[in-house]
């Protein structure tokens, strides 16, 4: 068991016999009253998406996970396909769950998961990765305004805004939670 008041962002719980994955968590400390934690919660294998309130002293049901290195493989219609690098079976995990990960996660690279009954509850991306751009627009000339950004896409299909120096090719470190641009990666 753990109080509500230690949940944070990722951790497993069971609620009504099905794993939860908390995804929002705000702790409310009102001038009169007890403290309270709103929860966001995410079922990985239906994607449903609970949101809950409880008091800070209360119990909740934590669940034990493993975190093991799985390999992304490649994704399907439906899917991601990874690989345990330790056992080398492959595991599938509906594009659902993790909808932005298919312009995030890279064929080949390795991902920490956390894992509760053979089953994929939470797949961690590092806070920062490097991607090169595939398309953007062009500069227009002239446009020298700091701050300006444009559009591109970069080699996993996520769009972001860039600042106008960018060009097509170019490596990039980008926010994998914000989304945003971050910095150029010199090679």
């Amino acid at each position: 068991m753990i109080k509500a008041g230690q949940i944070d962002k990722g951790t497993a719980l069971l609620i009504k016999g099905q794993p939860f994955v908390c995804i929002e968590r705000e702790f409310v400390n009102p001038g009169k009253g007890s403290a309270f934690v709103r929860l966001k919660l995410k079922s990985p294998a239906t994607g449903q998406v609970l949101q809950e309130t409880m008091k800070s002293q209360d119990n909740a049901e934590d669940i034990e996970v493993e975190d093991v290195d799985y390999q992304y493989m490649y994704k399907d219609n439906e899917n991601y396909v990874l690989m345990s690098n330790v056992t080398f079976e492959q595991a599938e995990v509906p594009i659902s769950t993790f909808p932005d990960y298919q312009y995030l996660m890279r064929e080949g690279d390795t991902y920490r998961c956390s894992i509760w009954n053979d089953q994929i509850l939470a797949i961690m991306l590092p806070a920062k990765m490097v991607y090169t751009i595939a398309e953007c627009e062009e500069a227009v000339k002239g446009d020298t305004v700091q701050g300006t950004t444009k559009n591109a896409v970069t080699d996993c299909g996520l769009q972001i805004k860039v600042p106008i120096f960018i060009k097509k090719g170019e490596k990039v470190r980008v926010n994998t939670e914000t989304k945003e641009y971050l910095e150029r990666v010199n090679s």
